[in-house]
């Protein structure tokens, strides 16, 4: 989702007032302050009236960003506020990764960490800046369509001539590109396959592309936001495609074959490449603008989701970003969380942050009335009950 901020028409009256957590407060096109309950159509109102200060986990806006998608002009990024002469919110990228071979005896996964795009390309592709990729790609059948994919798949994007005006056109083409040059190519093995998950980062958009069962979350102020969907054959949006297509799905399985559907590569399934397959390369995109509330994304191979939740991962990355501010050390503590769940597959993870100080803590405030037991304990007796019903 893409907002687009706007400055008000006139600054003599405030602009209308909605309700946030039994208070009223002023919004214009996603920039949003909290102030008193008085009338403003009053000349009372107007004069009695008071701005007051958002809450913390509030993201305020207030200036026009010339940055507001991936499909608009790329070409201003000051995003400084003329009448306050402040910076409007950018992302600083810091990133670490880490990689495990797990229970499996080969290691086929692999994954590529740019936290400055603009240097990587050294000015051959006219670039926003800041810009950032990230990706992370999980082989099966050998490891040769994870490592074509993690060398040529950024190359397939920035010489698209569409990029950066149209970065999603140019993604989703750029996987298409990949999977057909990995068909032609002679050195390569065409037998094995890839899935594939990218994060593109533009000034402050954000653009997730995925084909197969690796994972973005997005921890938003200690909340996990899932950016991805998982192509497993039996999910029923896949399911429909497949059996469209002529598959089937057994077992869980795509033509009793592979347990995804979605990959770059597998062409033993795919057949040649004007059939129409149920195995397809194309890319599921999600567009985010960030805020100051995101904090920090995490991209995994399903090694890391098959033994954990979004919501699980995001808060043990919190925790480890708070105590040393270091994702490097955060993707290490995942995979070590994940092995010692007793996952079945490779692990790899790319912890991104998107500021250079850690996450801050979250003040609850504590409630009036005296519990006699936790929330917590309250989840676990409903989910007992649910389960007995």
């Amino acid at each position: 989702m893409v907002w687009k901020d706007s400055m008000a028409a006139s600054t003599e009256f405030p602009p209308p007032l909605v309700m946030l957590d039994g208070k009223y407060g002023s919004k214009e096109n996603g920039s949003l302050i909290v102030g008193g309950s008085e009338d403003l159509n009053t000349s009372e109102g107007r004069k009695d009236v008071k701005v007051g200060k958002p809450p913390r986990h509030l993201s305020v806006i207030r200036h026009t960003v010339g940055l507001v998608g991936l499909d608009l002009n790329l070409g201003t990024h000051g995003l400084i506020c003329p009448q306050e002469g402040q910076s409007a919110f950018l992302p600083v990228f810091r990133s670490g990764s880490c990689s495990e071979i797990g229970p499996k005896p080969y290691m086929e996964d692999e994954h590529i960490c740019i936290d400055n795009l603009v240097k990587h390309l050294r000015a051959s592709v006219n670039c926003p800046s800041p810009g950032a990729f990230y990706g992370v790609f999980d082989g099966h059948g050998g490891k040769d369509a994870a490592c074509f994919v993690r060398n040529n798949i950024l190359k397939f994007i920035t010489e698209d001539n569409r990029f950066p005006v149209s970065a999603k056109k140019a993604m989703k083409s750029a996987f298409t590109k990949a999977d057909y040059a990995f068909a032609d190519s002679v050195s390569l093995d065409r037998f094995s396959g890839t899935t594939a998950l990218t994060a593109l980062i533009l000034g402050r958009s954000l653009l997730i592309a995925n084909a197969g069962d690796c994972r973005a979350v997005l921890g938003k102020r200690g909340r996990a936001m899932e950016l991805s969907r998982d192509h497993k054959p039996s999910c029923s949006v896949e399911r429909l495609r497949i059996e469209k297509l002529g598959g089937s799905v057994y077992d869980g399985y795509l033509n009793g074959q592979l347990s995804v559907a979605r990959a770059i590569g597998d062409w033993h399934m795919k057949g040649s490449k004007d059939s129409a397959c149920p195995l397809i390369a194309e890319p599921e995109l999600q567009e985010t603008l960030l805020t100051e509330e995101d904090e920090f994304l995490i991209l995994g191979c399903d090694g890391l989701w098959d033994v954990m939740s979004s919501q699980c991962a995001v808060t043990i990355a919190r925790k480890e970003l708070m105590a040393h501010n270091d994702p490097e050390r955060c993707s290490r503590e995942l995979v070590q969380e994940a092995l010692k769940r007793h996952t079945c597959d490779n692990l790899t993870v790319v912890v991104i942050c998107f500021s250079p100080d850690p996450p801050p803590r979250i003040e609850i405030p504590r409630p009036r009335v005296r519990r006699s037991i936790s929330m917590e304990g309250l989840h676990l007796l409903q989910g007992a009950l649910d389960s007995n019903m």
